[in-house]
């Protein structure tokens, strides 16, 4: 069972002493003002719009997305859910999914979640499955990318017409906190060679004002409804991604929700909540332990962690993985699925075809332990 997880508001207290003859501001934490979810709820349920910010691979802020779901759509029938990891052009397989026109596995292959975002589906499944039951639709936010990638390797001069069309209507570049805050990550990390930071910062925008005109459109669509918005921490911290961009162009009330996994400085303007997340993993799922080609049909193998369980069975370089406990595998996808509930330990049968000099083309099954 979920226990009530402690949300830390942001207040800015008055502390005035001597130094030097000066007074001087700090900022206090009003320990005695610590609330649960429940607290959160009744305090954000008048929002039209709450962000709740995540670190995607850390299935603890996915319970407390989940549970800030429960909380407003317990207040609001006509509560929708606006997500960064689905892409807008598949947002025809996310009301078939919530219709019940299709089974999870049609939403993962009709969005090709595993090639367009990767992170493990079972973080996300509790909110996807409670969506579902609750006929909550799923707003896919996110700018394909397609064009991000091309705008990346080439800038956005190189995009072609049809993609130029894709493009959010307004790019607003005149926050200097915002572009300050992006040079500070590009300059954290290494770049490949022709990728300078203007690109960098182009892609950010895209992101930031697609999503934001996307979940705008929803709002003038839905004048009474309601928005949970889940996306990364990135997009939301300061207000300056995503929300001062859905601010430009319809008017609605706001409230940003970050998970953290630890008190980070104080800053009122970083949030109007905090959540500190409990350290809550999933458990890992089963292996085969091999390096993929993904774009090959079926799948074929590129070579072997250490200690592989489909090695030590008598898996080879460039096997075409045809098949796990007799599930048809034609592609990346099939692979994940028929893999994602599977445990350390587990055996399971994989079918291979092999290329044989004399024989031809054979299909060789093995018993592999997961690891």
């Amino acid at each position: 069972m979920l226990r009530n997880y402690l949300f830390f508001i942001l207040l800015t207290g008055l502390v005035t002493g001597s130094l030097a003859g000066e007074k001087h501001q700090d900022s206090v934490v009003d320990m005695s003002a610590l609330i649960d979810v429940s607290g959160l709820i009744e305090k954000v349920s008048d929002k039209r719009v709450v962000y709740v910010g995540e670190t995607h691979d850390q299935y603890q802020h996915h319970l407390n997305q989940l549970a800030i779901i429960k909380g407003l759509h317990a207040k609001h029938s006509d509560l929708a859910i606006g997500l960064e990891f689905f892409f807008q052009p598949y947002q025809n397989v996310l009301d078939q999914y919530i219709a019940g026109e299709i089974d999870e596995a049609g939403l993962i292959r009709g969005t090709d979640y595993f090639n367009r975002w990767r992170f493990d589906y079972r973080l996300y499944r509790p909110i996807f499955s409670f969506a579902r039951e609750h006929g909550i639709p799923m707003i896919a936010l996110n700018l394909e990318r397609e064009i991000t990638d091309q705008v990346s390797r080439e800038g956005i001069e190189s995009l072609s017409p049809e993609q130029q069309a894709r493009l959010p209507a307004e790019i607003a570049r005149d926050n200097e906190s915002y572009r300050e805050r992006l040079q500070t990550i590009y300059e954290a990390h290494p770049h490949r060679e022709g990728r300078d930071f203007e690109r960098f910062l182009d892609v950010q925008l895209l992101w930031d004002e697609s999503m934001a005109e996307r979940a705008a459109e929803w709002i003038e669509e839905n004048p009474q409804g309601h928005l949970v918005i889940l996306a990364g921490a990135g997009h939301l911290i300061y207000g300056d991604g995503i929300p001062s961009r859905l601010s430009r162009r319809v008017d609605a009330s706001q409230a940003i929700v970050l998970n953290v996994n630890s008190v980070p400085e104080l800053n009122p303007e970083l949030a109007d909540y905090l959540i500190l997340a409990d350290q809550h993993k999933l458990p890992p799922s089963g292996k085969l332990g091999v390096f993929l080609d993904v774009e090959s049909s079926p799948p074929s193998v590129n070579g072997f962690v250490e200690n592989s369980g489909a090695a030590e069975a008598g898996i080879k370089e460039k096997d075409l993985l045809v098949s796990v406990d007799d599930q048809p595998i034609e592609n990346y996808a099939d692979l994940r699925i028929a893999l994602m509930d599977r445990e350390v330990g587990e055996v399971v049968k994989l079918s291979v075809k092999r290329e044989r000099l004399i024989l031809g083309t054979i299909v060789e099954t093995y018993q592999v332990t997961l690891r």
